[in-house]
């Protein structure tokens, strides 16, 4: 049986695992601790829940030892302020018996006081890519001293286009380094990253990202249209003592404050959203109301699906389907968490179906369909991109390759026909000097005056 005592870690971590509860590592946990040790480097392919942070975290803590140096021997690099936070917070819990400081930047805050606190000496570091390569830039920020480089949820950062800003921060960082990067997809782009900053290194993938989770039931609802959605959502949640915990999913900022506005009258005091168009403040205040319980269902978009470790979320509502099917199961993954049982609730409209199948198809795994709620109206009303003619109206038609008018566009009148001259005056002095036949001919004009 594997328990973290087969680690052999230093009394101070395993006084801390023990004070977290902790008895059994997971299988990533289990695979990745002997090579970060060994110094390798590594890429882990791992589902999102699966304790990845321990998994990378533990290791270099275990041979971690006190250094007055001031600048950072560890940079974690992450897509997303709230990731950030999560990790900082995880490590001080994990290196509470440790005298190291960890520090956490993001953008959409102030960069000076960030600047003060690096210059009084760090040992963790954990970043977004843009902020620290603003801190860098400024010379407060010496990356030279890192030794240990991670990367986690690579894959999201790429999709937030953070390739350039990784390039920059690989030139800053010592060629002599330990790479160690997780991802829950393995992509073409992510290849190419591997190929250009790792040497040689250690593949381990556990949980692949087409896996569904054992202890997630996931089940699928055909809905006609978004505000059946939200009538479906309202009836849902109406049975409290079942949805506990909420996280319902939509696909766009402009979605998620609809289904707000729609859901607050009912709902408001018991419900909070999140995207990125809310300040940082506001957000943060909606993930703590969130995570202790003070707001029952949280409405967010994308942003949200990796990375972040709320606990006990009894539902995962997915009020749209995800473009990509791999968004499907990071979405899910925020539900059935540290080997508790979870639950998936899928809406889909006629036009989401292919999408719903893509799902199935990377999964192999069909998901179950519900019967429509009687009890529940059929709305009638539509968004306007739910409106006939309004997913972007087309004036031009082809027509055996050649451009027609479409009804409601008339020919010009002869009037109307005329291009500007330039006036009179313009005309009659390209008359009479005309063009030189170049630039450097200064005596062109001269010669023709005289003819």
């Amino acid at each position: 049986m594997n328990t973290f005592e087969n680690f052999n870690l230093s009394k101070h971590l395993q006084s801390a695992i023990d004070d977290l509860g902790f008895d059994r590592p997971t299988p990533i946990q289990i695979d990745a601790f002997p090579v970060i040790l060994s110094g390798k480097d590594i890429v882990g392919i791992a589902q999102t829940g699966t304790g990845k942070t321990l998994a990378y975290m533990l290791p270099l803590l275990q041979e971690m030892k006190f250094s007055k140096q001031l600048n950072p021997r560890i940079l974690v690099l992450v897509p997303t302020r709230e990731l950030v936070l999560q990790v900082v917070e995880m490590t001080e819990r994990f290196a509470k018996n440790l005298k190291l400081r960890v520090l956490g930047v993001y953008g959409g805050v102030n960069i000076n006081t960030q600047k003060q606190k690096i210059v009084t000496g760090v040992d963790i570091l954990v970043a977004t890519p843009g902020r620290l390569y603003d801190l860098a830039l400024t010379g407060v920020l010496q990356l030279k001293g890192v030794n240990k480089l991670v990367i986690d949820e690579v894959d999201v950062m790429l999709d937030l286009g953070f390739r350039y800003q990784l390039s920059n921060i690989f030139e800053l960082l010592p060629s002599r380094r330990q790479n160690i990067m997780f991802s829950a997809t393995m992509t073409h782009e992510i290849a190419t990253l591997i190929d250009d900053a790792f040497k040689s290194p250690v593949k381990i993938s556990v949980a692949v990202s087409g896996t569904p989770l054992d202890n997630i039931a996931q089940e699928s609802y055909e809905v006609h249209n978004f505000y059946t959605k939200v009538n479906l959502l309202s009836h849902l949640l109406s049975d409290r003592a079942e949805f506990r915990k909420v996280l319902v999913f939509v696909s766009s900022k402009k979605n998620a404050d609809l289904v707000f506005k729609a859901m607050e009258e009912r709902y408001g005091m018991e419900m909070g959203i999140i995207h990125s168009n809310k300040t940082q403040n506001y957000r943060f205040r909606a993930i703590e109301k969130f995570d202790e319980g003070k707001n029952r269902t949280l409405i967010t978009t994308d942003v949200m699906a990796r990375g972040l470790d709320l606990d006990k979320i009894t539902h995962v509502i997915n009020f749209d389907t995800p473009d990509f099917p791999e968004n499907y199961m990071h979405r899910i993954g925020r539900t059935g968490r540290a080997e508790q049982q979870g639950k998936s609730i899928l809406f889909f409209t006629k036009k989401e179906e292919p999408l719903k199948e893509a799902i199935e198809s990377l999964m192999l795994y069909k998901i179950p369909l519900n019967d429509f709620p009687a009890e529940v109206h059929i709305s009638r009303e539509l968004t306007a991109e739910e409106r006939p003619g309004m997913g972007g109206v087309k004036n031009i038609q082809r027509t055996e390759g050649k451009n027609v008018l479409a009804p409601g566009f008339h020919e010009k009148k002869e009037k109307n026909r005329k291009t500007p001259q330039g006036g009179s005056y313009r005309r009659e002095l390209a008359k009479k000097y005309k063009k030189p036949l170049t630039k450097g001919d200064k005596n062109f004009n001269r010669r023709n005056k005289k003819k």
